[in-house]
This record gives structure tokens, sequence and C-alpha cells, in this order.
């Protein structure tokens, strides 16, 4: 690994903080929605698709920071 400073390097970031962003508003969004009394199956499988590749970048970006912070 490098050491993070060059051009890809800073474009992987701010995507990873561009991903970090958005799902923090989808997890405000999906607060609200489940606050909601009537909610329909389909809204639900839509936010739980959304929920689960939201997951998947969050974790892609914590595996890479957490590779480049190791020795």
């Amino acid at each position: 690994m490098g050491e993070g400073t060059g051009y890809v390097s800073r474009l992987a970031d701010e995507i990873a903080d561009v991903q970090l962003s958005m799902a923090g508003d989808l997890l405000g969004h999906a607060a609200a929605l489940l606050a909601e009394r009537r909610v329909t199956s389909a809204e639900l499988h839509y936010l739980a698709l959304r929920l689960a590749e939201s997951l998947r970048d969050v974790k892609r970006v914590a595996e890479s920071r957490g590779a480049r912070a190791r020795p």
C-alpha cells in the first residue's frame, strides 16, 4: 500500500466520504419510514435493498481504511 496521498487515494477517500454520507442519510430516511404506521411491503422491500447496498459500501470503506491503517 502507498502512503495514501496520491490522486487515486484522494479520489477513493472522496468516494468513501460520499458513500458514508449517503449511508447516514439513508439511516435517517429508514428511521422516518419505520416510524410510519402505514408502510407497504414494497416500501419495506425497497428500503431493505437500499440498506443492504449501503451496508456493503460502508463495509468496503471500513475494510479499505483498515487495510491502510495496518503497518
